[in-house]
């Protein structure tokens, strides 16, 4: 019985792995703590309406949030009021549907989101829909008592 004590120069070609697991690991931690910070957002109080839902959010077109303070996101991404127009002109799947849903917080001021539907428009979007909250509690008589109890501005 003879012993191998190393010398006869086979080279071990086998892969360590247990630094690649290590470092994998250590990758998913920071990533598993670092991606809740990552989720920014706009804060957007939408108008509620009695309308069903129509779309599924797998099937959602893009997306043009405008939030309090008239913060802009097309998608989650933060865009600026003077980039919009450029976003939406190089933005392939835009061009190519035409379509864009927009919501809007209800505290705006009408004139601010006429004033992006319009800068979308003039930038080749011809199909925008208005994304509003689900809600069971509002009626046509309710609204109808509210226009009746509301002066009207002469």
């Amino acid at each position: 019985m003879g012993m191998n004590m190393g010398g006869s120069g086979d080279l071990n070609a086998e892969i360590n792995v247990t630094p690649l697991v290590d470092v994998m690991l250590v990758l998913l931690v920071i990533f598993m703590i670092t991606a809740p910070m990552m989720n920014t957002g706009v804060d957007v109080d939408l108008p509620p309406s009695p309308a069903k839902r129509l779309i599924d959010e797998k099937d959602a077109k893009l997306k043009l949030t405008i939030g309090k303070g008239y913060k802009l996101q097309l998608s989650g991404t933060p865009v600026t009021w003077a980039e919009l127009g450029k976003k939406i002109k190089a933005n392939e799947k835009i061009q190519k549907e035409k379509a864009l849903w927009v919501e809007a917080d209800q505290g705006l001021p009408y004139g601010v989101v006429v004033r992006a539907m319009a800068i979308v428009q003039n930038n080749g979007v011809n199909n925008l829909k208005m994304l509003t909250r689900p809600s069971q509690d509002l009626t046509a008589a309710d609204l109808d008592k509210k226009a009746a109890s509301t002066p009207s501005k002469k």
